[in-house]
C-alpha cells in the first residue's frame, strides 16, 4: 500500500443465499464468485454512506480493480445463506482498498477473506485524485 493511507472502520454486512447456478459439478460455490459477493459488499457498503455506485460514476468517477485477493478456508455449497462483511480498509488520493469475510451465516464458519484495491480512474480510465465529494462521505462515515 502507498503511504499516507488512512484506515478506517466503516463497515457493511451483506447475506445472500447461494443459488444452484453460483455452483461447480462439485456442488460447491465456484471460486470466482467470491469476488462477485465481494462486490456485493462493496456496493452495499458505498451505498449505506451515501455513495451509491450511480452518483458515483455521474460525477465521471469509475473504481476499477487493479489487485484483487482471495483466502479461501472453507467452500460455501448450494443454499447456504452467506455473510459478506465488507470493510473501507484504506483510502489514499487514488486508492481505495477494502477488506472482506465471507462467512456461514448459521454457525459463523468463516469461508474467505479477502482485500481487493481500486484505483479512482476519469471518463477516459486514466488515473484520478478522489474528488472532494467522493472523499468527504467516505471519511464522513467514520463518526457514524
Amino acid at each position: 500500500m502507498e503511504a499516507g493511507l488512512n484506515s478506517f472502520n466503516v463497515k457493511n454486512l451483506t447475506t445472500y443465499r447461494v443459488i444452484y447456478g453460483d455452483t461447480d459439478q462439485m456442488g460447491v460455490a465456484y471460486y470466482a464468485n467470491y469476488l462477485r459477493w465481494f462486490e456485493m459488499g462493496r456496493t452495499e457498503l458505498l451505498r449505506q454512506i451515501g455513495l451509491p455506485y450511480s452518483s458515483i460514476e455521474e460525477k465521471g468517477f469509475f473504481f476499477p480493480v487493479i489487485e484483487a485477493s482471495c483466502r479461501y478456508l472453507k467452500p460455501a455449497r448450494f443454499d447456504d445463506e452467506i455473510a459478506i462483511e465488507t470493510t473501507l480498509a484504506a483510502l489514499s488520493r487514488v486508492t481505495l482498498e477494502f477488506s472482506y469475510r465471507i462467512s456461514r451465516k448459521h454457525d459463523g464458519q468463516l469461508l474467505a477473506e479477502g482485500a481487493p484495491r481500486h484505483a479512482c480512474v476519469d471518463r477516459e480510465g486514466k488515473v484520478a485524485k478522489i474528488s472532494t465529494a467522493l472523499e468527504n462521505p467516505l471519511k464522513a462515515a467514520l463518526t457514524r
